[in-house]
């Protein structure tokens, strides 16, 4: 019987792909590579920087003639498996403890020969882990790719740096620039896990664009643990704005859309290259987390509401059709029911047209953790419904606007009777989808379309493809 110590981990850096409104979806669990006999399932859990890591991964699997297959059961029969894991939020840490307890077993009846561990949660409870579960061959951390591949039997290969196998649909990839972060968020413990804010020169990031745009890729999804503090590590100032523009400027890119910017020190000129590029998505996720002064100091986010509300009303003047992407915590140790009424109007002030709301997570190691969590969890769980309630009356407004609008949309897949879109308005896996009865038509995956949108819902829209 396994005993693993249950810790609580905080959910907030990566919510974007982690509480994703869908699954990844279309990913091919047979990967073509070079034949050998020696095949290796990997199964990649958590947000998208940790998908990053895994494709990286894998494309130095795939040059070592190894054979790859992507989210094996565990009755597959394997040479090695490696789980690369999710440590930030509970639910998350409980799923990869299950797939590693899984697989553990798979090997017990000899469908495994080798299995490894890798990522977040292997990097913050190696011990506990190694103690827990000795079935797994070894754990490694987040930075530990060539010791990975060399305990599998490959070679690291220096000159594949910057190439990756994709998981994700071929026209969209996520692309990972800056490692590590350099916030002292109360809440958060990235900065133990991943370590400092590393940004990766700016040739390498175009170079991995070009690699991508080569693949097929047509929508650049940019991440990072802070994409707004990109550069001041190596160039000495903020750089995104110019990052920006040179993704825009290279041939084959259709879309750019930002994720994981930070409220506190919003680059200067930021807002003006978006608004001024046709292929840079009107899209932002800009994580608030609070309203309330006070709780927002007890965060320590380095801004407060009038600074808040300020920025809010320059992204809009500088970009009136932005769609704004945020998430907020319900019942912060200082959260009385004041400040909860005050996040409540924020919310309905605010119309953001993406939202998510999560429950604090009184975590070891962080700053807040020596404060007393002292809101009942059936409390956090009656605000978040409280405030996704008024967020999904928003939502219906917003969305009842569209309707009788033509609009720009690009295929992601197929199911049935429907084609699933997006507009420029919504990142993969977690915001709204369009719907386009498939009837006699044949849409291709990946190309963009223009769509009149006829009906809509809380959060998705039903479209039609005009005959003209």
């Amino acid at each position: 019987m396994h005993s693993l110590k249950v810790f609580s981990i905080n959910p907030y850096p990566c919510v974007l792909s982690i509480w994703g409104k869908h699954q990844r979806r279309n990913q091919s669990s047979a990967l073509k590579t070079k034949t050998s006999q020696h095949r290796i399932g990997i199964i990649s859990l958590g947000c998208a920087k940790n998908l990053v890591d895994t494709e990286v991964l894998m494309r130095q699997l795939e040059a070592g003639n190894y054979k790859l297959l992507l989210d094996p059961s565990d009755t597959d029969k394997i040479d090695t498996a490696v789980i690369n894991t999710c440590g930030f939020i509970l639910d998350a840490k409980n799923e990869s403890i299950d797939t590693i307890l899984r697989f553990a077993e798979a090997r017990k009846k000899g469908n495994i020969s080798h299995l490894f561990v890798m990522g977040c949660l292997s990097e913050r409870y190696k011990d506990q882990l190694k103690q827990g579960i000795p079935e797994v061959d070894d754990y490694f951390g987040v930075n530990e790719l060539k010791h990975i591949i060399a305990a599998i039997g490959g070679k690291f290969r220096k000159d594949l740096v910057g190439e990756r196998v994709l998981t994700t649909p071929s026209h969209y990839a996520y692309l990972k620039i800056a490692e590590g972060c350099d916030r002292k968020c109360s809440f958060c413990s990235i900065p133990s896990i991943r370590g400092r804010h590393v940004s990766r020169p700016v040739g390498d990031i175009l170079k991995e664009v070009r690699y991508l745009v080569g693949l097929g890729v047509r929508e650049i999804n940019v991440i990072s643990q802070d994409t707004t503090y990109y550069g001041l590590d190596l160039y000495r100032s903020r750089k995104l704005p110019e990052l920006l523009e040179s993704i825009a400027g290279i041939e084959g890119v259709d879309w750019v859309r930002l994720h994981y910017t930070y409220p506190d020190g919003f680059p200067e000129g930021l807002l003006e290259v978006i608004r001024d590029h046709d292929n840079i998505c009107k899209y932002i996720d800009i994580p608030f987390q609070h309203i309330s002064s006070s709780i927002l100091k007890s965060m320590r986010r380095g801004i407060d509401k009038d600074g808040t509300y300020r920025l809010i009303e320059k992204i809009r003047k500088t970009i009136p059709r932005v769609a704004l992407r945020t998430t907020l915590i319900a019942g912060y140790p200082a959260e009385t029911d004041t400040e909860f009424h005050e996040l409540k109007e924020f919310v309905r002030k605010s119309e953001f047209d993406r939202l998510g709301v999560f429950a604090y997570s009184h975590e070891e190691g962080t700053y807040a953790y020596r404060l007393k969590d002292k809101v009942p969890a059936v409390v956090k769980e009656n605000r978040i419904s409280e405030i996704m309630e008024i967020q999904q009356d928003i939502s219906f407004k917003l969305n009842r606007q569209k309707v009788g609008k033509t609009m720009s949309v690009i295929i992601d897949r197929k199911e049935g009777e429907y084609y699933f879109a997006r507009t420029e308005s919504d990142s993969p896996e977690v915001d709204n989808e369009v719907l386009i009865p498939a009837g006699d038509r044949d849409l291709t995956i990946g190309h963009f379309y223009n769509v009149k949108i006829i009906s809509s819902d809380t959060f998705d829209l039903v479209a039609e493809i005009p005959d003209n």
